[in-house]
């Protein structure tokens, strides 16, 4: 075991910092771009293999079993091997998260602000070198892995700045002869427990609120990403991130994840993945085991069966067409905003679907390393036989218009896969596949469009395109889901631009990159004070 030094105390200012502005993505066109993503490829790769330790309290814990993350460009070649965490190691990181806790929540916004924007300054000056990560270690193109990069960047400055409205004063309505204030407390200590897909964006985003905000973690990644949540965790200590406030446990569910989210001692739990893991920890969650004395928060965002409509007054089909591709097919399909219904109006179908297969088939499948891959592996052996499986469900509940085959040679390739006309209560319309796989519904007219988007238990996104005002208000009032967009893709939801999450099985809609954010990680205390004839409340309390 090896113990950090101690932390920088350097602050951030609210004046000192400018208004917020989303990241830039590289464009990769420009020699220079890509002459720095070819040497960042190049110096990760030699850290390859490596073993990795738990964080706890500061302290680096190694000499535990292990497993092994692989890279699903090259199924053979070990990324890196983990600590497989135990229920001993997860005691020992709630012991240290609450004694850091006792310092950390007294610490003013700056110290707190301060933290995120170092760390987002040191995450910019290596943007190259986590893309590259998540390139070898969950098969993300250079675009994807670019822009998952930028998203933890705006995450870090935009939880910053949060940070100081929520610490500043709270608007409350004034009365004679009391002062009154409102004040927002942190919950204590929480379990982070983000995904794979977003690997660094996502579990940035949930790690620093909750910090931000005062809080301490247990951070739990996926065992299919591990490599990035640690490169990240040692990115915040470099920024001055004291001991204890964030820890790094990977392990497996059993092991690790079960006995973080049943502890008395954990205040809240945030989580991102899927449906069934969302519900088994909400239902844990809503147990009181002996001695714990409050109720556990639930931050959840879980799946989608997203659907793009296409109405017969849309203007530019092409447009339209390439909106669906890039939604149904980005990262290979594996994100919960993914457009996996396509719904096209019966007028238009004809027309419109040869477009969505000529650019479907047009898709550049490679190792995620090379530049010029459009389409990377899925993430697992078992993803890609989860996801042939439903192909194959598929093609018996459909044609296969584009796609359909499976190439496991080197890695766990799909190709992009679209199967139409389907059924709207078709198994490929209904459930979450998670992958390269786009199910075509023909609907009678707008109306029928926007009933078989509903028709499904989740609500996270959706996108429509017409050219029709007054469709576009009918959408607006009954497209049931988090996010709506239209006429643009059902993806790429931006930080502080477009606060994500959604209805029903969706989740909790939490809306993470938007102003409700950080006050899922805290508590509002009312304080009131009654003013003698002697005293003279103090001008501007309350406002």
């Amino acid at each position: 075991m090896t113990t950090l030094t101690e932390p920088r105390t350097e602050r951030a200012t609210a004046a000192a910092l400018s208004e917020f502005k989303n990241e830039p993505l590289t464009d990769f066109t420009k020699p220079e771009n890509k002459t720095a993503m070819e040497a960042a490829l190049q110096k990760v790769k030699g850290e390859i293999g490596r073993e990795y330790p738990l964080v706890i309290g500061g302290k680096r814990i190694t000499g535990l079993k292990t497993f092994s993350s692989a890279n699903p460009s090259h199924k053979e070649q070990v990324v890196g091997k983990f600590q497989k965490g135990t229920r001993e190691n997860v005691q020992q990181a709630l012991d240290a998260a609450w004694k850091a806790f006792e310092s950390w929540s007294r610490q003013p916004v700056d110290v707190r602000a301060g933290l995120l924007v170092r760390t987002a300054k040191l995450l910019r000056e290596r943007k190259h070198e986590f893309s590259a990560t998540m390139i070898y270690e969950v098969g993300k193109t250079w675009a994807e892995a670019d822009a998952d990069t930028a998203e933890a960047i705006d995450f870090c400055e935009f939880y910053a700045r949060e940070a100081y409205r929520y610490a500043g004063r709270q608007p409350i309505t004034k009365i004679p002869n009391e002062e009154n204030e409102l004040v927002y407390l942190p919950l204590g200590v929480g379990a982070v427990i983000p995904p794979w897909n977003f690997p660094l964006a996502i579990m940035a985003g949930m790690t620093t609120a909750a910090a931000v905000s005062g809080n301490c973690v247990i951070l739990k990644p996926s065992s299919d990403a591990p490599w990035i949540a640690y490169r990240f965790v040692a990115l915040m200590e470099e920024a001055g991130m004291p001991a204890g406030v964030v820890n790094f446990m990977s392990g497996s569910g059993g092991e690790v994840g079960d006995p973080l989210i049943q502890s008395p001692r954990i205040r809240f739990i945030s989580f991102t993945g899927s449906k069934e893991v969302g519900l088994h920890i909400n239902e844990e969650a809503a147990r009181t085991p002996k001695g714990q004395i409050w109720i556990k928060r639930v931050i959840a965002e879980m799946g989608g069966k997203d659907a793009i409509v296409v109405d017969r007054e849309t203007g530019s089909l092409d447009e339209a067409a390439t909106a669906v591709v890039s939604s149904a097919f980005g990262f290979q399909g594996q994100k919960c905003s993914a457009c996996s219904r396509l719904i096209v109006d019966e007028a238009i179908y004809d027309k419109f679907m040869p477009l969505v297969v000529e650019k479907t088939k047009a898709m550049r499948i490679g190792a995620s390393e090379k530049g010029e891959s459009q389409i990377g592996p899925v993430v697992n052996e078992s993803a890609m036989k989860k996801i042939k499986e439903y192909i194959d469900k598929g093609a018996k509940e459909g044609q296969v218009l584009a796609g359909g085959q499976v190439h496991p040679e080197q890695g766990f390739f799909i190709e992009p896969t679209v199967i139409g006309p389907v059924a709207r209560n078709a198994v490929i319309a209904q459930e979450e596949i998670f992958g390269p796989v786009l199910a075509v519904i023909k609907a009678k007219n707008f109306d029928d469009a926007l009933a078989i988007a509903n028709d499904t238990e989740f609500g996270l996104t959706g996108a429509v395109f017409t050219d029709n005002e007054e469709k576009i208000r009918k959408a607006q009032n009954e497209f049931f889901v988090g996010n709506l967009y239209i006429n643009r893709k059902c993806t790429g939801a931006l930080v502080g631009v477009h606060p994500f999450g959604g209805f029903n099985m969706s989740g909790t809609d939490s809306k993470a990159g938007g102003r409700d954010y950080l006050g899922l990680f805290l508590q509002a205390k009312a304080i009131a004070r009654k003013v003698t004839k002697k005293q003279t409340p103090h001008e501007g309390v309350g406002e």
